[in-house]
C-alpha cells in the first residue's frame, strides 16, 4: 500500500484510564478532512494522536486500533521511518541540522527521489504562507524560531515528505496562520488532525474529538447554530494577529 493509496484511516476503541470500555463505535478520519482533539490537560489528547502515529494494534496503553482503508496497516509502516505516512509536528519539534534552509530541503528531497527541481522553493513559498516571519533559503535552519521552524515543517511534510496525515501537537502557541493552515488541508487534499486549546481550529474543523478521562468522550460536527459565533471569532482572531504583528515590529498597538 503506497502513500497516495490512503484514503481513511479508522480508530477503534479502546479503555478509558478506569478499565471501562470506551463509549465509541470508531471514528473515520478520511483525506481532506481536519479534526480537532479538544479537552482539558491529562484527559487523554496526546495519546489518541500517539495511538494514529504509531498505527496501535490493541497494544499501547489505550488499548485502541488503528486502520488503514479499513484494513490492519502494512508491517512498513510501522518498522520503516521512511515508508511511514504520517507527520507528526509539535511545539517541540526542532531542527538539529546546522545547514541552510535550501540545503535541508534539498536533501530531504533527494532522500525521497524527489525530481521536481521546483519543489525546494515552493515549500519555502507555502511555509511563509503560515507564517508572518519570512523564512528566506539562505537562512540557517537551526536560527529559525519556534513560528518558522513549524511552518517549515508543516510545508515539507506536505510537499516533499508528501504523507497523507499530519498531526499537529498544539502549534498555535507558535504564532501559525492557523486559518492558512487548515485551507492548505483542502488544497493538498491531506488529513490533518490538531491538538488544541484554541477555540478557532476547533470551530474550523469538520470534527471535534472531545476527551475525557483518557478516552473519547464524543465526537460532535460542525453546527448551523456556530457559524455567527466562528465569524466573530475569526474577526477577534484577525485583529490579534495585526496586534501581535505590531508588538513584533516594535509598533504602538494605539495607532
Amino acid at each position: 500500500m503506497k502513500h497516495a493509496e490512503i484514503e481513511e484511516i479508522t480508530i477503534l476503541p479502546g479503555r478509558k484510564k478506569d478499565g471501562e470500555a470506551e463509549d465509541f463505535g470508531s471514528i473515520v478520519i478520511t483525506l481532506g478532512e481536519t479534526i480537532s482533539i479538544v479537552g482539558p490537560t491529562g484527559s487523554g489528547k496526546s495519546a489518541f494522536i500517539n495511538d494514529i502515529e504509531m498505527f496501535a494494534q490493541h497494544d499501547t496503553v489505550t488499548g485502541r486500533t488503528i486502520l488503514v482503508n479499513g484494513e490492519h496497516p502494512p508491517e512498513e509502516y510501522v518498522r520503516d521511518p521512511s515508508k511511514k505516512p504520517i507527520a507528526s509536528i509539535t511545539q517541540n519539534t526542532q531542527c538539529l541540522a546546522d545547514l541552510l534552509v535550501k540545503n535541508f530541503l534539498e536533501m530531504h528531497a533527494r532522500a525521497r527521489k524527489m525530481v521536481d527541481c521546483e519543489v525546494i522553493q515552493k515549500t519555502i513559498d507555502l511555509a511563509n504562507e503560515f507564517t508572518g516571519e519570512k523564512i528566506l533559503p539562505g537562512m540557517k535552519v537551526t536560527e529559525l524560531s519556534g513560528g518558522q521552524t513549524r511552518a517549515l515543517m508543516i510545508a515539507d511534510a506536505t510537499l516533499i515528505s508528501n504523507t497523507p496525515i499530519i498531526l499537529l501537537d498544539e502549534i498555535e502557541n507558535a504564532g501559525i496562520f492557523k486559518d492558512r493552515v487548515i485551507e492548505c488541508v483542502k488544497r493538498f487534499r491531506k488529513a490533518v488532525v490538531f491538538v488544541t486549546h484554541d477555540p478557532l481550529i476547533a470551530l474550523l474543523s469538520d470534527k471535534r474529538i472531545v476527551m475525557k478521562n483518557g478516552a473519547v468522550e464524543k465526537v460532535l460536527t460542525p453546527k448551523e447554530e456556530e457559524k455567527p459565533i466562528l465569524k466573530r471569532i475569526m474577526l477577534m482572531d484577525k485583529r490579534m494577529d495585526v496586534i501581535r504583528e505590531k508588538i513584533r515590529q516594535g509598533e504602538s498597538i494605539c495607532d
